[in-house]
Formats: structure tokens, sequence, C-alpha cells
């Protein structure tokens, strides 16, 4: 078994030159270690015990196929003392073992260039021979294509395959990899010992690490980064948006909350605003150093023994559609999870669960959906997948009467069983957990181990009895504690399991929900990369606060930027009773997210809070219900296209520098932009417009692009229409089920533009139409049977 843990963990805490080794000085106040801790494997290619093969020089290349060797060059570290500061240096090295005719000092290893797409390549290298079985492929969607449309040439001292996007040159003294765009503009390339002959400041070029504890090895994919290039993606990081300057572990855990650097839903994919993005298809743990150490260098130092690289080419669109046309394309929820979804920790009974229902009615609140937490069970917590006996009377009963109230049922469940849960003995005896070296259970609870075909079809039976009950959709509750040392069925240690845990968790009640009902929808905290299959996703136990709600918008910006298309958060935070201020300032936020849900330890229904604040929650909720087509229809755009509902300003203006600069505001689909109002009493905030002309959205002003100090309407947000929009609404209906689709109008937002257009997706088709708009001797036509209404002008409108 891998022993992951004396480097790793040493390390945490520690940062610059003490991290490239100073042994005693670490080993004298060790880090705690702490269950589930993130697994950082900084310190292992960092540690003087360890050995280094450092990518050298092409030994052999074959252009036909793409494929060679790479000699590997061994080092190790030394110290090197200058005027009293201390260094830990890479230097070359003769071999120690014994026989030494028997073992490479410098080895020859496989690499290969392999081409998928006109935008995409493949970068494969081996540290070693590689005799395991081929591991479940669930990171993909499918087989990986290939493409033959790239050409090659010989250049000097090297080898250039072309496409019509860019351009891959493989140097074969120093060795480098270059990637370039069309116009020859080196985006990246390898790091060589080479190349940092220039810099006082040791640098480990790209290499792999063989440690001296176990002999395991592990890559580190080091390349180049630009003055000005910016990063982003990592999953759902809630740390600074742009990654650059910034070290990030890809390690799934329970950050307990959305302001540190730990990650619910880390995803080994990002882009570069250079034009290239990256995924590295690993499950092991990935420490992504984006210039942190060395401000030029991109080290991604990736647990596997083995690199495997895709290379993405392109602006943030369509580098976001090649990696999701690898790792799979989010399918569409069904209609009614686009409504409010009204929750709290928790109700607990069947009465309960019918008042909030019956109140939401009474008040005239929209809403499609009510979850029940924790306490559904006859023990608040304790998961057995039965309704409490004493508490709900006729669970299928309740759940039948809501649904003809236009309210689906959400429940929530864990994938961890308690010793006193009545389950526990029989998940023990069948075999249905992860195991320790011994042969025991790793913690106290048993853990699900859903590599294990039969623990999938357990857990299954249990929620297909439920969602035939008429249950609409399983909370997939945590799943980020998968034990880093367990034994799994699938021959594997968490090393290569922890990650994958999320992925199959998802796989698993998506899979059933599908089956059972139909529809694509899970509601799930954790994720890796792949998971977008299996939408849809929400932001963790945000804290109720300015703060919380902050970095809550940017986990889910670089979520949305790692492959995921849809997202959502509890608004007003999960920590405690947000402020009448924040609740509706964070409610603002959320209508404009895929899905809107109200969930936390406080009390979330409106009227606790009383009848002024209730209201205005209305009011904005309602704003939600009657832009049910504009939003049915971007999820479907966006669905198909790899793009998040939720999106980072660059990725509709990539060639703005400004878009690439905001981290508080975002396009929801491709014609509203919000700017949410992130200080508590805010009225007003600074707007940055794209270039462009803008029309607010509820004031009806025009702006031109650039910044501005804009008011807030009656929905305490800044939403701005780009100017030629034609937004399709609906009249207000109660919960999606009693929509009239056939009501469906659109409101053209115009004050300089002469034709509009507008996406419609009408939910009994699913098909996407594309309505054309254009403005004649003042009249406006529609080239489509819908009704049309000015929002920002006085001319008439009329129809075909």
């Amino acid at each position: 078994m891998r022993n992951i843990f004396p480097s790793t963990l040493l390390a945490a805490g520690f940062g610059g030159a003490l991290l490239l080794g100073n042994p005693s000085a670490l080993a004298a106040t060790p880090a705690p270690r702490l269950l589930n801790e993130p697994v950082d494997v900084i310190g292992d290619f960092r540690d003087f015990a360890n050995s280094y093969y450092l990518a050298d020089k092409l030994a052999q290349f074959d252009p036909a196929t793409a494929t060679g060797k790479i000699t590997w060059q061994r080092a190790e570290y030394v110290t090197r003392q200058a005027f009293d500061n201390m260094l830990g240096v890479i230097n070359p090295v003769p071999p120690n073992e014994f026989p030494a005719n028997e073992y490479a000092a410098n080895p020859e290893l496989p690499f290969a260039i392999e081409f998928v797409s006109p935008k995409t390549i493949r970068i494969r290298a081996a540290s070693g021979p590689q005799f395991h079985k081929p591991p479940d492929e669930l990171m993909l969607a499918g087989p990986v294509p290939k493409d033959g449309s790239w050409k090659y040439s010989k250049v000097a001292n090297g080898h250039r395959y072309t496409s019509a996007f860019g351009s891959v040159t493989i140097v074969e003294k120093p060795w480098h990899i270059e990637i370039r765009n069309a116009q020859g503009k080196l985006l990246t390339q390898t790091d060589h010992a080479e190349d940092n002959k220039t810099s006082y400041t040791p640098i480990l070029p790209f290499s792999f690490v063989r440690r001296t504890a176990d002999y395991s090895r592990s890559m580190a994919a080091v390349f180049t980064l630009s003055p000005g290039e910016k990063i982003f993606g990592c999953g759902e990081s809630f740390t600074g948006f742009d990654k650059r300057g910034q070290k990030v572990v890809l390690w799934t855990d329970d950050g307990n909350g959305v302001q540190s650097h730990e990650i619910y839903k880390p995803i080994p994919f990002f882009m570069s605003s250079r034009g290239y993005g990256m995924f590295i298809h690993t499950t092991t743990p990935v420490t992504c150093d984006f210039g942190n150490y060395f401000s030029g260098i991109n080290s991604l130092m990736i647990g596997d023994d083995e690199l495997d690289l895709f290379v993405f080419l392109g602006e943030p669109k369509a580098i976001l559609d090649e990696y999701t046309k690898l790792t799979g394309k989010s399918p569409m929820p069904p209609p009614w999870s686009f409504g409010l979804w009204m929750s709290r920790c928790t109700y607990f009974s069947e009465k309960e669960t019918r008042d909030v229902a019956a109140k939401l009615r009474e008040n005239k609140i929209p809403c499609d959906v009510l979850h029940l937490d924790t306490g559904w069970f006859e023990t608040d917590w304790r998961c057995d997948y039965q309704f409490s006996k004493s508490r709900f009377t006729d669970p299928a009963k309740m759940i039948a009467d809501l649904k003809s109230g236009g309210f689906r049922i959400s429940l929530w469940q864990l994938p961890y069983f308690v010793p006193k849960n009545t389950l526990f003995n029989e998940l023990v005896e069948k075999n249905l957990v992860v195991r320790d070296a011994k042969g025991n259970l790793p913690y106290e609870d048993a853990v699900l181990d859903f590599s294990n075909p039969a623990t999938v079809a357990w857990y299954q039976a249990k929620l297909a009895n439920l969602l035939k009950l008429g249950v609409g959709a399983i909370k997939v509750d945590f799943g980020e504690a998968a034990p880093a040392d367990g034994l799994f069925a699938s021959g594997r240690t968490g090393f290569y399991e922890h990650n994958f845990y999320p992925l199959r968790y998802n796989k698993a009640v998506a899979d059933v929900t599908k089956q059972t009902t139909g529809e694509n929808i899970i509601w799930a905290r954790s994720a890796w990369a792949g998971s977008q299959r299996y939408p849809l996703h929400w932001g963790g136990d945000a804290e109720s606060t300015d703060q919380g709600m902050a970095a809550e918008l940017r986990g889910g910006l670089s979520f949305g930027l790692s492959g995921f298309t849809f997202w959502s958060h509890d608004v007003g935070g999960f920590t405690a009773r947000a402020s009448e201020d924040l609740y509706l300032r964070w409610l603002a936020l959320g209508i404009f997210t895929s899905h809107t849900r109200c969930h936390g330890t406080a009390p979330k229904e409106p009227w606790e809070y009383g009848p002024a604040f209730m209201a205005e929650f209305r009011r904005t909720v309602e704003l939600r219900y009657q832009l049910m087509p504009y939003i049915y229809a971007q999820a479907k755009d966006s669905s198909e296209r790899g793009l998040p509902m939720l999106r980072a300003l660059f990725v509709e203006f990539p060639n703005d520098p400004g878009a690439w600069q905001v981290d508080d505001q975002f396009c929801f689909g491709s014609d509203l932009l919000v700017a949410p109002l992130m200080h508590e009493g805010e009225k007003s905030r600074a707007v940055y417009l794209p270039p462009g002309n803008w029309v607010d959205y509820q004031s009806g002003k025009a702006y031109a692009g650039g910044w501005h100090t804009i008011e807030a309407g009656l929905v305490r947000a800044v939403v701005m229409v780009r100017d030629g929009a034609a937004i399709p609404q609906l009249p207000l209906a109660q919960s999606t089920a009693q929509m009239d689709w056939s009501k469906v109008e659109l409101s053209v937002f115009a004050k300089e533009a002469t034709s509009a257009k507008a996406l419609v997706c009408l939910p009994k088709d699913n098909q996407l139409e594309q309505v054309t708009l254009t403005k004649t001797s003042g009249t406006w036509k529609v080239n489509k049977p819908f009704a049309v209404k000015l929002a920002a002008a006085n001319s008439p409108a009329t129809n075909p």
C-alpha cells in the first residue's frame, strides 16, 4: 500500500524555501495529521531523500505514430549556501543501485502525442513499466477519438504537427513540447533544466519523483507561464478567481464552508487567458502550483506514476466545448427543477411539510420543490431509507397530494452508516464497504464502496423504492471522505479511489433516478471530472455573511469554467439566520443561477421574516418564474455546448481585457449580465459593462460599455440586457406545472439595435429555436408566431 502521508503532511503549513528542503526544520514542528486532511503531494517533490528524473532529451521518435522515448536524467537535491542563505538545488547524480548493470541510471521511457481533434492533443508519458489492469473509465464520456487533420513537418532539432487551430512541436534536445496557436504564438512549453539557468531560484523542471520510502513514482508536468497570463477553473474553488500565483490542491474535501482553500468539487482542469486549457486525466491527488513558488512556472504535481494530459486550443467557449466532448456534457434536468426549492435543516414531519406547502400557495410564493433534509428518518441523521413511521403517516399519499399541487419532494441521504444504523451489520457482513489494510473498517462509520458492483446494486435498490414512491430527487450529500488509505473492491487504495468516489457516487444516484423516473436530476455536493454528466450540484455549507456570498459566487464561476452547466447554492447561506438584507440580496443572486434553493440551519420560509420581507421575496421569485422561458432555453443551449449558465464575463467577451478582471459579476446565459449587491445596506454598485450597448432590465435605462455606478431596482441586483436581445417570458404561475407555454412573449430590449434575436425552447419538444426580429419603419416584426412587446422603447410591436 502506498505511503502517502509523511512528506506531504510535513509540507503542510510551510512555504517557500523550507519546502525546498530543510528536513530537520520540518521535522521539528510537524503539522497535525487530521482525518481526511487534503493530500498535498508537493512535499514529495521537494524531499531530499527522494530521487528525481528530469526530462532531458528525445531518445527515439517515430513521426508516423508521434511516439518515442524520453531520456530522463537522474538527479537529487543538494544544499547550496551563500551569504548565510541555504537553498535546495537539483543536481544530476550517478546511480545508486546494485548490481548497476541491471538498472538504468538515466532511463529511456515511452511517451506519445495523440491527436484527438483539430483543437485537442493528448500527451502521455510513463515513469516506468505499467502492469496494472485498466481501471474503470468513468471520467471520459466514451472512447477518445482520433483526428487525422494534423500535418507533420520536420523542423530544426525537432518535429512539428500542425492543424487549422495551432501546432505542437517536439524539440529533441533539450527536450520540450511547445504549444502554439494558429498564428504561431507560443502559448506555453514544457520547462527543462537548461531553461532555468538564468534564475538563482531553484526550479524543478518537467520530471518525475521516485520516493525513497516505497519506490513509488509520481509525475510533475511543468510548463511555462507568460507575463499577464491568468488561470481559471480547478472546480468549485472559493479562493481568488484567477488562480495565477496560487497553489491549488485537488483533493475532494469537506470544506466546512466556502472561504478556505479546501474544495468539495475539485476538477483537474483549467484554462488560460492565453488561449489553451489542460485536463489532467487522473483520480490521484494533484497539486497545481500556478506560479506560486516561481511566477513563470506552472507545476502540475500529479500523484499518478503516468502522465495523461489533454491540451485544448481556442477561446473559452471552444475550450469548454472540447473538454466536455471528451468528458461529457450536462444533460437537461426536468423543467420542474428550475423552479424554487424551499428547505431548511430540517422538516421533521408530514404535517410540517404539508403546512409549508400550504403557506407557500396561500401567500402566492411560486415554488416547485420541497426538500426534506436529515429529519425524515425515525432518528435524525441516521439514514435508513425509511420514512419515520411516527411522524409520516402516509408518505406515498403526501407525495402524491403535493405533486397534484405542483410540488416535488427531494430527500436527503448520505453514504456513511453509523454503528447504530440498522443497516450497518448487513453492509459489513455482505462486504459492501471500504476496508483497511487488516480488513477492518477505517472509520467507526461504514462507508459504501461504490467501486463494488454489488454495493451499487444494493444502494440503488434502496433509492429505487423511494423514487417509485414518487420522490422527485435524491440529495447526494457528502462523499468527500472516502478513506485515503482504504482498500477498495477495485483493488486500489484511496490514493486512487478517494477523488474517484464522488464520481462513482453521483453516477449511482443519477443512473437509478434516470432508470426509475426517466429524469436527469440529483442534488450533489461532491464531484470530480465527469460528474457534470449527472446534474446537478450545489455549493456546500456557505457562511451566512457577505463574504460567504462573495466566495460562493467565485466558486460557482470557477465550477462553470470546469465543464459544469448547472449549479446552485444555499440562498442566504447555510450556517446561520441571514439578515433580511443579506437574504434578499442573496436571493437576487440565486434567481439568476441555474437552480434556486433556499436552505440552511435557520428557517428560510419568507413568512418567518415578516410581511414586508415576504412581499419582496415574492416579487423576486416571481421574476424568475416570469423568466422561465429564457432560463429553460439558455439551459438547453448551454447543455448542448458545454457552457455554464452562470458565466464569467470573459466567456462571452474573450477579447475584452476588462472582462477577465471581474469576479463579482456574471452573465446568466448569453443575454443577461447580473451584478449582485455584495455589501449590507448597499443600494447601488460599480458595474463593469463589456463593449457594446446595454439596457437595464428593471429601469429601461441604456448604458454604453465601461464602468458605471448603477442603482439596483426592486429586485436587489443590477440586471442588464444586451442591446438587441429579445428575452422570452411567460405570465406568472405558481409552479412550472401550471405554466402555459403557448403564451411565451418576447420582450425586446433595444435602444440602438434595429434587429434582435431570442432563443426559445419549449419543454414539450425540447428543441431550440432561433427567433429573429427586425425593426422596419419603427415596427418590430418577428419570424415566428410569438407575441412581442417593447421593454425599452416606445415604438409599436407587430406579429407576423
